[in-house]
């Protein structure tokens, strides 16, 4: 869980990141509409320790798009030009793959696990972590596969292979993820639309797009 100390500011970033009027917003936190208005007229208002409480539980339930987009919005000034960084893993299980399905806005999409690289946190711990938090798999990074602007996201997206150690997939985040599973390399295509992974991805997977 990310650890946050909400201000006034912040919890109306949430507002907006997940496109809620004022009235939705504050019933959602179980709070006076008037309570949301004072935050957007004063940012530095800091929370009761129960409202602080409310927007964590809004936050942790937050489905991957709104948290990018609270991320983006989250960023001091001197560091909004820089992207969000996320690690992927591609896990390896002899002749499957691991991947997670996604509730991605009310859609159900295959990816492979993936998390968002804190600052400081190096990528490949970033990848093994994520995969470990989501799935139960532990894997071993074999080696990086490079980074791209994901073409959906805009995020910095860095991409690493992994071998699988121990543990069967199972869906340990069910607020983000409706399924985990080692699928055949070969019908990787069948789950994600091959022009929508990274090169490098179905090369090292031996994978023809």
């Amino acid at each position: 869980m990310d650890v946050i100390t909400w201000t006034g500011e912040l919890a109306c970033h949430l507002q907006a990141a997940h496109r809620m009027g004022r009235e939705e917003f504050a019933g959602c936190l179980g709070v006076h509409p008037q309570t949301v208005a004072g935050w957007h007229l004063k940012p530095a208002t800091i929370p009761r320790g129960e409202i602080q409480a409310a927007l964590d539980t809004l936050y942790e339930k937050a489905l991957p798009p709104v948290r990018l987009r609270f991320a983006r919005l989250a960023q001091p000034p001197d560091t909004a030009a820089q992207a969000l960084r996320v690690a992927i893993a591609v896990v390896l299980r002899g002749a499957e793959v691991l991947l997670v399905q996604r509730r991605d806005g009310g859609e159900l999409t295959w990816q492979f696990p993936a998390g968002v690289v804190k600052p400081g946190a190096a990528v490949e711990a970033t990848a093994v972590k994520e995969t470990r938090a989501e799935t139960g798999v532990h894997c071993a990074v074999r080696e990086p596969l490079g980074s791209r602007l994901h073409p959906t996201t805009g995020v910095e997206a860095n991409y690493v292979l992994c071998d699988h150690l121990m543990g069967e997939p199972a869906n340990l985040d069910a607020a983000e993820n409706a399924e985990a599973a080692f699928v055949p390399i070969t019908s990787l295509t069948r789950f994600i639309q091959p022009d929508r992974i990274y090169r490098p991805v179905l090369d090292a997977l031996g994978v023809s797009a």
